[in-house]
């Protein structure tokens, strides 16, 4: 099987050349995260997730995390791991400083994060939520709160976690009925959530719960959500560890991937009530909340592109060794890479994963300059983009990974097909992505109604002015004149299918997701183009490495074989949601 090697290349190509990371650093507060600091750090985090996490991937899958006499017992692969990932300040990179984090922008978090990711995604989660965690205290939560909780939340010391869903509630949120019942100062929370990522461990500290519940007197729906902490230990006035909670792990779900994350039932309040802490006003939770949300979806999407890397370096080690057949002007028997068919494939999954990277990459360089620019009119522009981007990445990029790790098996054939490979992982791996923090017909929902219909098209016109500029700028290269002329007519496409969204807004929900592939399919043809003329730029300067040789290579692949599904997106756009609705729900029923 192969060993991970992570892309270190790629991730300070965009984060230089295409995406002009000299400009973000020099933002306030990032003074310290120059582009000298990050060179140097990219590769210490790649050495501890090639030698200390990568190895845990295939042994955690296969040990999986169980729940044993009411505590959870995590793979023995991992036993160790966290510890090492907290001494090295992995977990803090991007935390705020005045909290015991390094302070570096998302943007170079978001590369150390695929890194963990692409090692080991199931044990990657967990940091992933504490990271969310952290932004919904850091916008909502009180001082008090802020300094009791945040520190050890960034350095890694205590966990955190999203309980949002129950079994009667899963997206429709407003059906919720944990309650939370006012005890003094704090309140009493009681009931049950399921499907809790990393609900609870042995190898942090604390966890720290937030939790959706309904106070007494609450309304009914999404207005009578508040959002509570709920510790797994109670914490001094001092900041040290106090007696426990009234919460607990109840059951470890068997799913069929991301075997080494412990999906908990949780129990609240069995034993008269556990003791939670408003953040924020009563009523206001789901607001609260969705910060963590959107900021876990940014991150789901990128746990797609990751996981597309470590099948795609897999899918390539296998077709180099495995030889089968005879090609013409290779001697003797081949390595199936050079079968047409089998390139196809890799190139398939090689042009998806750097589109979707490209993708996620922009959104999050975005974040940081909506957050941090001076002038308020670009942290405005960048907070829209963010919001326009959001769910393009947690959908498409999510599609892109379970079509990427599928190709993946199909390379290696049989041998794709039993686990002893590594293989199959990936893909059951990868087929939670487009369910949990939001389904992608919800994205879909969000990106046609919310970033589409609701703000009269404001944030499409905005993307699309930007990719207008970027054409001219790469029309200057002759050599790819073909690629700004397939950009161009996506970019036709999806004014178009914007054009039969507004005419035709009572369709929303059947057109939806052909409506978000067809935008995402374009941007990411954009942005790989945008890499493309980066990399040609290079070329024309004299450089002879053949990584910017590669880059515009995948870049036309995609525009060649990838972007003319848009056709189809738009066509079945056009032809509206009558197919979709024709039958009754009678007539699903097996004659």
């Amino acid at each position: 099987m192969t060993v991970y090697k992570t892309p270190e290349k790629e991730f300070n190509f965009l984060l230089n050349e295409v995406f002009d990371y000299a400009s973000l650093a020099q933002l306030p507060g990032f003074e310290d995260a120059s582009p000298e600091m990050v060179a140097s750090v990219l590769p210490e985090a790649a050495k501890f997730f090639e030698q200390i996490v990568a190895p845990t991937n295939q042994p955690s899958d296969q040990q999986g995390s169980k729940l044993v006499d009411g505590k959870v017992k995590i793979p023995d692969a991992l036993e160790g791991v966290y510890p090492q990932l907290v001494e090295a300040g992995w977990t803090a990179l991007s935390g705020d400083a005045e909290y015991g984090g390094a302070g570096f922008p998302n943007v170079v978090g978001l590369a150390v994060q695929e890194m963990l990711q692409s090692s080991n995604l199931g044990f990657s989660l967990m940091p992933m939520l504490t990271q969310g965690v952290v932004h919904a205290l850091d916008l909502y939560g009180s001082d008090e709160q802020k300094q009791t909780y945040l520190s050890h939340l960034i350095t890694g010391h205590w966990s955190g976690t999203m309980n949002l869903t129950e079994p009667q509630a899963g997206t429709d949120l407003g059906a919720v009925q944990t309650k939370a019942v006012r005890n003094g100062d704090t309140y009493l929370i009681s009931g049950q959530k399921i499907y809790i990522t990393w609900g609870d461990q042995e190898i942090t500290e604390n966890v720290i719960h937030l939790v959706l519940a309904r106070t007494p007197d609450a309304p009914e729906g999404v207005k009578g959500i508040s959002m509570f902490i709920v510790p797994k230990y109670l914490v001094n006035a001092d900041g040290s560890i106090a007696e426990r909670n009234d919460v607990k792990p109840v059951n470890v779900e068997h799913k069929l991937g991301i075997h080494s994350s412990p999906t908990c039932t949780m129990m609240f309040g069995e034993a008269g009530g556990a003791t939670g802490y408003l953040v924020g006003e009563e009523g206001k939770g789901l607001v609260y909340m969705f910060a963590m949300m959107n900021a876990a979806r940014l991150a789901v999407g990128h746990q797609g592109v990751a996981v597309s890397e470590r099948a795609y370096q897999q899918a390539v080690w296998y077709a180099r060794e495995r030889v089968q057949g005879a090609v013409q002007g290779v001697d003797g028997r081949a390595a199936i890479i050079h079968h047409a068919d089998v390139r196809r494939m890799l190139m398939q999954m090689r042009a998806m994963t750097e589109a979707g990277r490209a993708l996620s990459f922009k959104a999050i360089f975005e974040e940081d300059r909506s957050f941090n620019h001076p002038d308020e009119a670009v942290r405005a522009a960048s907070a829209k983009a963010v919001e326009l981007l959001t769910p393009l990445v947690k959908g498409w990029c999510t599609e892109m990974a379970m079509e990427t790790t599928s190709l993946g098996i199909q390379v290696h054939g049989g041998m794709g097909f039993v686990e002893e490979t590594g293989a199959a992982q990936f893909m059951r791996d990868a087929r939670i992505l487009p369910i949990y923090e939001g389904t992608n017909g919800i994205q879909a929902l969000d990106f046609i109604g919310r970033k589409t219909l609701r703000d009269a098209g404001q944030g499409m016109t905005a993307l699309a002015a930007e990719i207008q500029a970027d054409l001219a700028e790469i029309g200057q290269h002759s050599e790819l004149h073909d690629l700004t002329a397939a950009v161009a007519e996506a970019l036709s496409q999806c004014q178009q299918g914007a054009e039969y969204v507004f005419g035709h807004p009572q369709e929303a929900g059947g057109i939806a997701y052909n409506y978000m592939m067809l935008v995402g399919n374009s941007v990411c043809a954009w942005l790989l183009a945008k890499s493309a003329a980066a990399a040609q730029t290079a070329l024309n300067a004299g450089s002879s490495d053949r990584f910017y040789r590669q880059k515009v290579a995948t870049a036309r692949f995609f525009v060649q074989q990838v972007l003319p599904r848009n056709g189809a997106y738009l066509a079945a756009i056009k032809s509206g949601q009558d197919g979709i609705m024709a039958l009754t729900e009678e007539d699903f029923e097996v004659a």
